[in-house]
């Protein structure tokens, strides 16, 4: 076989690939999607495309009479915007000690740092509970989002450290013979360069919230303080009425603010493709 087919070859089983890949991703979202605008309650009868579409599942879910779906919305907003805002301060300061400075542990708080990012929140479902109940963060949003935000240094501490190790020590040496301080070099001459990472650990960190289940269920008690996956987990936990269309609508509004802040950070991921590949 030449080279032209060996080469039609390749490209057809890529294109193939990416075909069947993009089925097993796409179908479920269609599937969610079309659910929410079909009328009724029950999955058993619901299509695609739907004969009869209908709003009434979104328009309930916005009715305060109906649904606490707002208010659940706003808490999940709250807590995912704070555990951002958190995580990439400490992550940044930790991950720029661990990249610039040599000190005493320095080799085995890294290691531990790697031992621990292997090991998910829920594993420690007991000890977080019991440390939230003695410090009286049960049914709390703080409590929540101190647990989000210890979680997700370990592994985002090693992610920043890779990155802001790329760029060159020479910055912050001739900073120094200037007279800058240690504060001032990370925040006018790392952070600026290091955009691409610092919106990759936000947008991670952003999204964790939306989707844990387990911890805000384990953690929060009252109706009015839950988050999105566990108020919508209510909705379709009944054992009379689920409310599964209507749970399907909730579902698909989840993604609205996370579309919304990775298209905000767009920008920085591809500059940072691109000044990798140009780099040196």
């Amino acid at each position: 076989m030449d080279m032209k087919g060996q080469k039609l070859i390749r490209l057809t089983l890529s294109y193939a690939v990416v075909l069947v890949m993009t089925i097993i991703i796409v179908y479920p979202l269609l599937w969610v999607i079309g659910s929410s605008f079909n009328p009724g309650q029950s999955l058993s009868g619901s299509k695609m495309i739907p004969d009869n579409a209908t709003i009434a599942h979104y328009k309930k879910l916005f009715d305060t009479s109906q649904s606490d779906y707002l208010i659940w919305y706003w808490n999940s907003l709250k807590i995912a915007t704070l555990t951002m805002i958190f995580s990439v301060i400490l992550v940044s300061l930790t991950a720029y000690s661990f990249s610039r400075y040599r000190f005493i542990g320095r080799q085995n708080g890294l290691m531990t740092f790697l031992i621990l990012q292997m090991i998910p929140n829920f594993a420690a479902l007991i000890a977080i509970f019991i440390l939230a109940l003695l410090t009286g963060l049960v049914d709390t949003h703080l409590g929540l989002i101190l647990v989000y935000v210890g979680g997700a240094i370990p592994m985002n501490t090693w992610l920043m450290k890779g990155y802001l190790d790329t760029i060159p020590k020479e910055l912050d040496e001739s900073a120094k013979i200037d007279g800058a301080g240690h504060l001032r070099i990370f925040f006018q001459i790392v952070l600026p360069l290091a955009k691409p990472i610092i919106a990759v650990v936000a947008l991670f960190t952003f999204i964790a919230p939306f989707g844990d289940f387990i911890l805000a269920s384990v953690l929060l008690r009252s109706k009015e303080k839950y988050t999105l996956a566990v108020g919508l987990y209510d909705l379709v936990a009944k054992q009379f009425g689920s409310e599964f269309t209507t749970f399907a609508a909730g579902s698909v509004l989840i993604a609205v603010p996370i579309a919304i802040l990775f298209l905000s950070f767009q920008k920085y991921f591809v500059s940072g493709l691109t000044a990798g590949g140009t780099k040196g």
